[in-house]
């Protein structure tokens, strides 16, 4: 049984194709790539067919990370197969736990950084769109800070899934 994960963000072009890149990236590094899958969508469909910024996709690439992405917006119906789906900020999360369909598919939300212990009560990813290079550089610093408790906490649940 495959493990899925999404990540949402706002267009989809910045912070969740960021997170779903890093978190990859940590998924094959722990052996996990055959049991896991991480994608990511946009609470909207602006950006629907773009690629991700081109700020993003330098960062990434910068610090060895795929670039290679297509936004789409997230749907309803995509909760049935997923296992967590990853806000990217408190904004998304309601959204998301609005669109959930069932009280069960609710609980499948969280925040990104909650999963990072060092981010205090700020659990928002701000969103780099609007700023420099410098906002993008932030915010792969909090992706990746976030991922790895993410990672642990699915590997949790990997391991205690029947496959």
């Amino acid at each position: 049984m495959t493990y899925r994960v999404c990540f949402v963000c706002t267009g989809n072009i910045c912070r969740s194709p960021m997170a779903e890149s890093v978190f990859r990236a940590r998924v094959a590094e722990a052996g996990l790539d055959d049991r896991v899958e991480a994608d990511s969508a946009g609470t909207g469909g602006w950006h629907e067919g773009d690629g991700a910024d081109p700020r993003t996709v330098r960062v990434l690439t910068e610090h060895g990370y795929d670039g290679e992405h297509t936004a789409r917006q997230f749907q309803a119906s995509w909760f049935a197969r997923l296992d967590l789906v990853i806000a990217l900020d408190s904004g998304h999360l309601k959204s998301l736990r609005r669109l959930a369909p069932t009280e069960e598919d609710a609980r499948k939300v969280r925040l990104l950084r909650s999963y990072d212990p060092a981010a205090g009560d700020d659990l928002d990813v701000p969103d780099p769109y609007y700023g420099g290079l410098d906002g993008f550089e932030e915010c792969l610093e909090m992706v990746e800070a976030a991922s790895e408790g993410l990672l642990a906490a699915v590997r949790d649940d990997v391991e205690g899934t029947t496959v």
